[in-house]
């Protein structure tokens, strides 16, 4: 199965064309197509880690030929497949939490009149993600990279009838096209100092570079990575993101897009490895951003906006082990595939909140939904305890392996991420027991005209595949360090290293802060009467819930700048450039002008000017003769 792994991106690409192109008379089935491409996807990727688990370690990684892609002297590059490890756990990931996601939406667009449509969309999303995970050169990545940027526009702004979303999938393509740059200059680095764009040859060069160049690789693939993963300070994309349908938030914001960031900078741990500065910055910018996260999610009452601050916060914690170098590569990675499954399940539990509250996401109005939708309630539920890092649900084993990670290390490092890893396991609790007990505990604040009641099975089906992974994935990857040991041939084997505190004091003190934000959640949303308006707030609050300003920020230093700049270019150009140009045509005009006058078509002018002329003529020869 190998061999023919190029089928997880050619099947769900093909269904994606062929439903676009069928038109109106695919709308009976082209959600079952959709379902079915997405569903083979898995089925090739489970062939292919089957296969893959047979052979040892060494020889794990399959290169699989496509087609001569561009032929060159300077740059000869072939178009393939890398296939080991690290992609296949992405492929394995996408397909089936995607799948249960299709799905899901059989049942959840049921009534939308282009549901053909967004199944295409979906598909063209999965063949892009799996595009961008299996190529084996940073261009051909970048087709997929591209690929997923244009499927998230068009599946966030897929109701684009409402003003809002088209203008959140604006944000978020232009947002992203600012990390495009990073990503478009680190491979001009590459190619001018590595020799090459495709993996095998700008890792075998890494070594042999100087730490300035690979540090300006590593900055500019990081600044990819924010883009993508909604990293600080390019993060203000993925609140807003949540306008489009509630699958698209599942697929997006759980186990794809925004864990692209992660994935680029792990496959890139031989270029970070030789710049141990850019691999700070990426550690600083994941402690920011799990902060960040956490303290935006407190203030969220838009159920879909807590989970996407949320979602920030957690990439923020894998962006945090993989600036940890070989010692966080494996657990980055780990937490990733965790948080794939429980907040996949929340995004679609969300969506059967909704679909039960007539669209309402304002928690606020929520509320003992718990005795009308048990399933959701207990599905959602696992997912909680899951991020919580409760033992033994998944994310105990990898958020807390982070944790343990960023206390290793010597001087002020440990000391610092180690903290805000601490500080916001503790927040997390806070705010995601904030948003459980609002929407599915205390009184019932919903209105009059809104009937709570359980979802489908199509829906609530996948919700409990899901709330299953988030239970148990963990502790099934944790047993025997299995799952690191198979992230070896790529991120390398990690030294056992001693956190600077005990490993029992940091699991002790993890709990007992996760305990406290539970317990400050109960009191403050589980058991005290939750006003339906929000009360009067701080400056901190307010901020908060304006996404600590991010978007006044972007247009003080980036939209005003450029427009200003914009103008003054303009300006320069009409006034300087257009202006000699046409300074030099009016000048040539006026000339025209002047001599046009001394035709006056009049004989007599003539033969006064002929004579005039001769005189002088003559006058210059005699004066130069003598």
């Amino acid at each position: 199965m190998l061999s023919v792994t190029w089928l997880v991106i050619a099947v769900p690409l093909a269904s994606a064309f062929l439903l676009l192109l069928a038109g109106k008379r695919s709308n009976a089935w082209g959600h079952w197509l959709g379902v079915l491409a997405s569903g083979s996807t898995f089925v090739v990727g489970l062939g292919a880690f089957i296969e893959m688990l047979g052979l040892d370690a060494e020889e794990r990684a399959t290169s699989v030929h496509l087609f001569s892609w561009i032929p060159g002297d300077a740059l000869n590059l072939d178009a393939g497949l890398l296939v080991d490890p690290l992609s296949l756990t992405f492929v394995l990931l996408v397909s089936f939490v995607g799948t249960l996601i299709h799905v899901y939406s059989v049942a959840y667009m049921e009534h939308d009149a282009n549901r053909r449509i967004f199944f295409a969309y979906l598909n063209l999303f999965v063949a892009s993600m799996l595009l961008l995970v299996l190529a084996d050169s940073y261009l051909l990545l970048f087709v997929g990279w591209e690929g997923v940027g244009l499927a998230s526009y068009l599946l966030i702004g897929f109701w684009n009838h409402k003003r809002e979303y088209a203008t959140a999938a604006n944000k978020a393509f232009f947002v992203n096209r600012i990390g495009d740059i990073g990503l478009i200059l680190a491979m001009g680095l590459m190619f001018t100092y590595l020799g090459g764009v495709d993996f095998e040859t700008v890792f075998a060069a890494a070594p042999e570079a100087s730490v300035g160049v690979l540090t300006a690789i590593g900055l500019t693939l990081l600044l990819a990575a924010c883009g993508k993963s909604a990293q600080f300070p390019l993060q203000s994309w993925l609140g807003d993101a949540m306008a489009g349908p509630t699958p698209v938030s599942a697929l997006i914001h759980a186990a794809t897009m925004v864990t692209a960031g992660v994935y680029l900078i792990v496959r890139s741990a031989p270029i970070f490895d030789g710049a141990p500065d850019a691999r700070v910055v990426v550690a600083i910018v994941g402690a920011i951003t799990l902060l960040l996260g956490a303290l935006i999610g407190m203030a969220k009452d838009d159920l879909k906006k807590a989970l996407a601050a949320s979602t920030m916060s957690q990439i923020g914690y894998m962006m945090l082990a993989a600036g940890l170098g070989p010692v966080g590569y494996a657990f980055a990675i780990f937490h990733l595939v965790t948080h794939g499954f429980f907040k996949a399940g929340m995004f679609l539990g969300a969506g059967s909140v909704m679909h039960g509250m007539r669209d309402q996401v304002d928690m606020r109005r929520f509320g003992a939904l718990r005795t009308s939708m048990v399933v959701t309630w207990a599905t959602f539920g696992l997912g909680w305890l899951a991020i919580l890092g409760i033992p033994p649900f998944s994310g105990y084993f990898s958020k807390d392996k982070i944790i343990e990670a960023a206390f290793v290390g010597e001087g002020w490092h440990p000391w610092v991420f180690g903290s805000a890893a601490l500080v916001g396991a503790g927040l997390t609790a806070f705010y995601m027991s904030r948003l459980f007990f609002m929407t599915f505990h205390g009184k019932a604040r919903w209105t009059d005209d809104q009937h709570p009641h359980e979802s489908p099975k199509l829906m609530t089906i996948p919700m409990m595949i899901l709330a299953v992974g988030s239970a148990f994935l963990g502790l099934i990857l944790a047993t025997g360090d299995r799952f690191v040991t198979w992230l070896e041939p790529v991120t390398g084997h990690a030294e056992e290293h001693e956190p600077v505190i005990a490993v029992p004091v940091l699991i002790a003190a993890t709990l007992v802060l996760v305990a406290l934000g539970l317990l400050a959640a109960w009191r403050k949303y589980g058991t005290a009467d939750v006003p339906t308006e929000p009360p009067a707030a701080s400056l901190a609050t307010i901020a908060a819930r304006n996404d600590m300003f991010q978007d006044s920020v972007n247009r003080a230093v980036f939209e005003r700048p450029g427009t200003h700049l914009t103008r003054t270019l303009v300006y320069a150009d009409t006034a300087i450039v257009d202006g000699a140009v046409n300074g030099e045509a009016a000048s040539i005009a006026k000339t025209g002008e002047v001599v046009r006058r001394l035709q006056t078509g009049q004989v007599r002018s003539y033969a006064a000017l002929m004579l005039v002329g001769l005189a002088t003529i003559v006058i210059i020869a005699v004066v130069g003769g003598n």
